[in-house]
């Protein structure tokens, strides 16, 4: 088959790329790649003119005083030329309901070119859409990415782009795309749940992995038991980063010749895979009920990770043992979670060699690639 990917979060694309060419399918991946990770594309519609540095004070005035963003005009208008290159594919895929990130009205348009001259389109739950924000904003989850908004009303940076997906404008794009479209993948239990009943919903197919790309390391502790956090200022407060702040405070002045803890912030993918290496333990989010592709990467390295990994995670994947820590919204608990493990360095080993076995039966890029094309077959 000629498959087109278009849009990109957290390497997801580029692995079921990898994944596709392996069973002889043609792949072309368009994005953005997703602003300072700049993930590798086949064609790129990056808004590279309006995040100069010339254009930075412009922008952020357009976007302060009339709520236009230069940048996602941009995208739309760099999509736009690269539709000449986007023809006869036998299957679409969108990364999620805002995969060009541009005007919504913009971006319909330009999905309706696309239609002209391709065949299927599907579309994935990886991320915000108008459906799973939905779902969190009536509280039908214990807790979300919503709950520092619905408890506090905050209106933090990392908000408005998330409620964005229940104003009136996206809808209209939601719907679109739900009417033009063969069906609805979720990536993992936070998109899939809130799916459950809809229409339109294909069921779940786990991210993809390739293990082949990232080595196992054997995890050695013979001084300090290494803690990492990397944080992005984008996703601070969704993924509860101060839980972890707050807990590795403690942490450090409790086991200070124990551990050694490495912060990091806003570094580009390759650097931060770089400086995550030497852990042991990763801390990822709270605010989660699976893994997302950041703490399935770590996990195949064989590390212990702090992430979602609910009792639904558990159930579906038939889970006898620990292959990560559901990490709570409780800086207590994440201390005691830590504490354990600090003290107990066998299980940090146990644990690691568990979720390096659980992405490679799970999450193999190849078999996962074999149900997409399986789905896209059959709808």
């Amino acid at each position: 088959m000629r498959i087109l990917l278009i849009g990109e979060y957290s390497r997801l694309h580029n692995s079921l790329k990898e994944g596709l060419l392996t069973l002889g399918h043609e792949v072309t991946l368009v994005s953005d790649g997703d602003d300072f990770k700049n993930y590798p594309n086949d064609l790129s519609y990056d808004a590279k003119w309006s995040k100069s540095k010339l254009l930075y004070y412009p922008r952020r005035a357009l976007h302060k005083f009339f709520k236009i963003d230069i940048a996602s005009i941009e995208r739309g208008i760099r999509f736009y030329f690269l539709l000449p290159k986007l023809k006869k594919f036998e299957v679409i895929q969108f990364i999620n309901e805002a995969s060009i990130n541009t005007i919504a009205s913009f971006e319909i348009y330009l999905i309706q070119k696309l239609l002209l001259h391709n065949n299927k389109l599907f579309l994935l739950s990886s991320g915000a859409d108008a459906v799973n924000v939905q779902y969190m904003l009536d509280k039908k989850f214990k807790y979300s990415i919503l709950t520092p908004y619905l408890e506090e009303q905050k209106a933090s940076n990392e908000y408005p782009y998330i409620l964005r997906y229940v104003s009136k404008s996206h809808l209209k794009l939601h719907d679109f795309l739900y009417q033009n479209s063969n069906g609805v993948i979720a990536t993992d239990f936070d998109y899939a749940i809130p799916l459950e009943g809809n229409s339109k919903y294909l069921g779940l197919i786990p991210n993809p992995i390739n293990c082949a790309k990232i080595d196992f390391i054997p995890m050695e502790i013979k001084d300090k038991v290494v803690l990492f956090l990397g944080i992005n200022r984008h996703n601070y407060v969704k993924k509860g980063i101060h839980f972890f702040e707050e807990a590795l405070k403690i942490i450090d002045e409790k086991y200070a010749a124990k551990v050694e803890i490495i912060i990091t912030e806003n570094i580009p993918y390759e650097k931060y895979i770089q400086l995550y290496n030497k852990a042991h333990i990763l801390l990822d989010q709270v605010y989660a009920y699976d893994q997302g592709y950041n703490a399935l990467e770590a996990m195949a390295k064989g590390k212990v990770v702090f992430t979602g990994a609910e009792q639904e995670f558990v159930d579906y994947y038939q889970l006898t043992e620990r292959v990560a820590i559901n990490a709570l919204p409780d800086v207590h608990e994440l201390v005691k979670e830590l504490s354990f493990l600090i003290e107990n360095p066998q299980e940090i080993i146990r644990i690691g060699k568990n979720a390096r076995a659980f992405v490679e039966k799970e999450h193999d890029y190849v078999k996962i690639a074999e149900k997409y094309s399986e789905t896209w077959n059959s709808n």
